[in-house]
Parts: structure tokens; C-alpha cells; sequence
């Protein structure tokens, strides 16, 4: 009983050798369903001899566990597939997949519509779920069948543990690095006011302001380059006297320094730039940002090791930020 030499023995193969179906070799190797102890003998026997290695990926598909992990991306729309962020958080999460023969898939769920959620619940190949971008509304449209194997990259529920970056603290080391080097008049960029993780850093913000009796000063944002040209624009026409923006991701802020720098504004000499996420960009710059650190990796890597485990985890579990000092501020 071997298999040809030039390949390894499959499935058939080993059914074949025992004188078996295929789905009762099946149920043997997956050690799932009935099968008698004569022919479990002879499968047991048969896989020795035949030197047979389950495929991790389709052993946890007939044991119906799910042959991939989904990171589920909220948004306004489907250019989130395109944001480096969200490829960051896939790649950490296929490295803890890949050794557990899980593959990773990217979806995109609109908001409002809790359909692509129970849609994922029903599909027998996935095995869970990591959000991303998460939305209240999106915790209480998690189907009861994924309790144990989502988490979420952001806020999360008695049900849905969450892994995030403590914003709060990194943005309030960015704005005392910008008082203590002397700005008093700080305008604020800010994320979509959809997403319940880019408020805490505007919270922090007005919260130190009113302690230093400084005004508050706040631009509407969206993480997108784009959109920081537009807020400096409109930062300088609503307060001329303004010597510093504090954007809440590095992308923004490489907006507002590129339309600072076509006004004619000196960055940091007239007006210092911080911004959120040090981005390997960040340090290449001109100016090079000052910025706050975001470990993506390791919040991916433990949200996903979170719904492999399949496991209860920490209700919360916030990843430190630390100031990171460079040319524009």
C-alpha cells in the first residue's frame, strides 16, 4: 500500500488502502461522526503506512471550523480595500493565520448594513471574524453564532472583545510636545465623526485646551491626504494667528504640510505639523514628521490570535502610543 512517488498520499488514497469511502476515511482522520472500529482500524492503519498528513486547511473545513479568517473593514465605502492600514492589519493576520493552514480574506461591509455580517455567520468556510473600523451599530448586528471567534480593532462589547491603540494618551503627548515647545494657537484635523476611535483624540485635545486656556480649534477630517490640504486651508482662512495642526493620522498630516507649503507657510517655522501613526513615510518626509506611534502589527497579530484561540479575551486591551519627535514640530 503506497502512494505514487510523486506526490504525497491524499484522502483517496488512504480510503482507497482501507477498503473505505471516502467520507468514512473522512470522519476517521478529522476524528468527527461515526465510523465502526474495524474500519477506523484500517484507516488508522492505512494513513501509517501511507505516510498521509492531513491539510490542516481542509481537516478544519470537515470538522467545520472554517478554512479562513475575514477582516471585515466598515466604511462608507469599498476604497477602504485600498487603505494601507487595513493591508497592514491583513498581513499581520495572515502571518498568525498561515501556520494554523487558515487562509485571510479582506471585505468590505458598508455601514448601515448589517447583511455582510450575518452573510459571514452563515458561510461554513469561515472560521472568524476580525473587525475593523468598528461601529456600535456593527457590535449589535454580530449574529450570536460568532460569539468566540470575532474580535474587533477598536471599540468592543461584553461579547466582542476589542484591541486598539490608546489614541487618548499618543495624541495628548503629541499636543503637550507642542505646547512645551512653545505653540499656543493649535488647530485640530479630525477623523470621520462616524468612527467612535478617532473621537477620543478630539476628546483629549478639547480636554487639554481648556486646561492650558487655549482656544479650541477643530477641522473636520478623514485619515486621507486629501483632505488635510483642505482642512489647512480652511485652518489658515478661519484663524490666520494659527502656529501649529495637529492632524489625527500621518496621512492627513502630509496633506497639510503640502498646502502649507504651496501657500508659502514655513513648516515648522511658521506653522509646526504633528501627526498620528508613524507610517515608515513619516521619517522620510521634508520636514520629517513628528508624529505618535501605532502598532498595528501587534494589535492585529493579538486580534487574530484571539479568534483562532477561540477563547474569551480581555473585554479591552489597549496597545501603548509613544511621542516620536521629528523636523516639523
Amino acid at each position: 500500500m503506497t502512494a505514487a512517488a510523486h506526490r504525497p498520499a491524499t484522502l483517496d488514497d488512504v480510503a482507497r488502502a482501507a477498503g473505505v469511502s471516502r467520507s468514512t476515511a473522512s470522519r476517521v482522520i478529522a476524528g468527527t461522526g461515526f465510523a465502526s472500529p474495524a474500519a477506523r482500524e484500517r484507516v488508522v492503519t492505512a494513513a501509517d503506512q501511507l505516510g498521509y498528513v492531513p491539510n490542516p486547511a481542509a481537516r478544519a473545513l470537515v470538522r467545520g471550523g472554517g478554512v479562513r479568517l475575514v477582516v471585515a473593514a466598515a466604511a462608507t465605502s469599498a476604497a477602504v480595500l485600498d487603505d494601507p492600514y487595513v493591508h497592514r492589519v491583513v498581513g499581520s493576520a495572515a502571518r498568525v493565520c498561515a501556520p494554523a493552514g487558515v487562509g485571510v480574506a479582506l471585505h468590505w461591509l458598508p455601514l448601515g448594513d448589517p447583511r455582510g455580517l450575518e452573510q459571514l455567520a452563515a458561510d461554513s468556510s469561515v472560521c472568524g471574524i476580525v473587525l475593523v473600523n468598528t461601529t456600535e451599530a456593527l457590535l449589535e448586528a454580530v449574529p450570536r453564532s460568532l460569539h468566540g471567534r470575532v474580535a474587533s480593532i477598536g471599540i468592543g462589547s461584553a461579547e466582542v472583545p476589542s484591541f486598539d491603540v490608546d489614541n487618548t494618551a499618543g495624541a495628548g503627548a503629541v499636543l503637550r510636545h507642542l505646547y512645551a515647545t512653545g505653540r499656543r494657537r493649535i488647530a485640530m484635523v479630525t477623523g470621520p465623526a462616524w468612527l467612535p476611535c478617532s473621537r477620543r483624540p478630539v476628546q483629549a485635545y478639547r480636554h487639554l485646551m481648556r486646561q492650558a486656556g487655549l482656544p479650541e480649534r477643530v477641522v473636520d477630517g478623514d485619515f486621507t491626504a486629501a483632505r488635510g490640504r483642505v482642512a489647512a486651508g480652511e485652518a489658515l482662512r478661519r484663524w490666520p494667528d494659527v502656529d501649529a495642526i495637529y492632524a489625527i493620522s500621518d496621512e492627513t498630516a502630509f496633506g497639510v504640510i503640502a498646502a502649507l507649503r504651496d501657500g508659502g507657510v514655513r513648516v515648522p517655522g511658521d506653522v509646526a505639523v504633528a501627526g498620528f501613526d508613524d507610517i515608515p513615510l513619516a521619517g522620510m518626509t521634508a520636514p520629517a514628521l513628528t508624529t505618535a506611534s501605532h502598532p498595528v502589527g501587534r494589535i492585529a497579530t493579538a486580534a487574530a490570535t484571539a479568534v483562532l484561540a477561540g477563547r474569551p479575551a480581555a473585554p479591552v486591551t489597549l496597545f501603548p502610543s509613544s511621542l516620536v519627535t521629528r523636523d516639523s514640530a
